[in-house]
């Protein structure tokens, strides 16, 4: 019985959450298409793989229509179809006061985090529909920041929650394709990112606290549950967090 072979593409692939859920599918037996700015650090990724011949580099911008367009075509040229997207590729303003963000900031964020993510869920969409068999997944990257906002972080919180939006508005559309559309929100995985969590960040009290932080490969196999479940299944919200960081409740 031949092996049924999967494809995903992740976008921001080149370092943390997109890196360890790259290299989880890849650790898997999928073919990945890495999307990213920089073809180095994606080269790299591929590169630490097991199967560094299943990985597939094209460096991409998800903030410009042509470069997306670009990067699923890449896909299909190299592996045929697309059965997974993990939709990760996402970026923050400095933690500056609401009144001091200016607005190439605020649209920097919104670019990245809300069209860019819109500009790759739609060609997924128009590719899971048209290839046969018909349908696939794809996962949002919420974090927690989609439910609850952190002091000074208006831009990445207000696109956090749009992009539960967009993880509602698809999931419905995308029933009658036979592609489910769901949402990771992660809460403080140990990457570059929150290398300042471990030095003090600013907490809603005003005090500066220290905070726990997890290892990122356990998001990795979050995105790979999620990835593997059969289409009639579909995890719609998928919160995975440092159990012992500031959300739930007071803080």
């Amino acid at each position: 019985m031949n092996q049924v072979i999967k494809v995903a593409v992740v976008t921001g692939a080149g370092s943390g959450i997109g890196k360890a859920a790259a290299l989880a599918l890849l650790q898997d037996g999928y073919r990945v298409v890495l999307a990213g700015r920089r073809e180095q650090a994606l080269a790299d990724v591929a590169t630490l793989s097991v199967a560094p011949d299943h990985a597939l580099v094209v460096p991409t911008d998800v903030t410009q229509e042509t470069s997306v367009l670009a990067l699923f075509d890449a896909a299909l040229r190299a592996f045929g179809r697309v059965d997974v997207l993990f939709n990760n590729a996402g970026s923050g303003a400095p933690p500056v006061l609401l009144e001091d963000l200016t607005f190439t900031q605020w649209q920097n964020v919104v670019d990245v985090n809300l069209t860019g993510m819109f500009l790759c869920l739609r060609q997924a969409f128009r590719v899971m529909k048209a290839q046969s068999p018909q349908g696939g997944r794809i996962i949002n990257n919420g974090s927690i920041s989609a439910t609850t906002p952190r002091p000074n972080t208006i831009a990445y919180t207000a696109t956090k929650h749009a992009v539960t939006g967009l993880t509602k508005s698809a999931s419905l559309d995308g029933r009658k394709y036979g592609i489910a559309v769901g949402q990771i929100d992660i809460g403080n995985a140990a990457t570059d990112m929150t290398q300042r969590m471990q030095a003090g960040i600013l907490q809603p009290n005003g005090q500066i606290a220290v905070e726990p932080v997890m290892d990122v490969t356990i998001v990795g196999q979050s995105v790979l549950y999620m990835a593997n479940l059969p289409l009639s299944a579909n995890v719609m919200f998928h919160t995975v967090m440092a159990t012992n960081m500031p959300f739930a409740g007071r803080g």
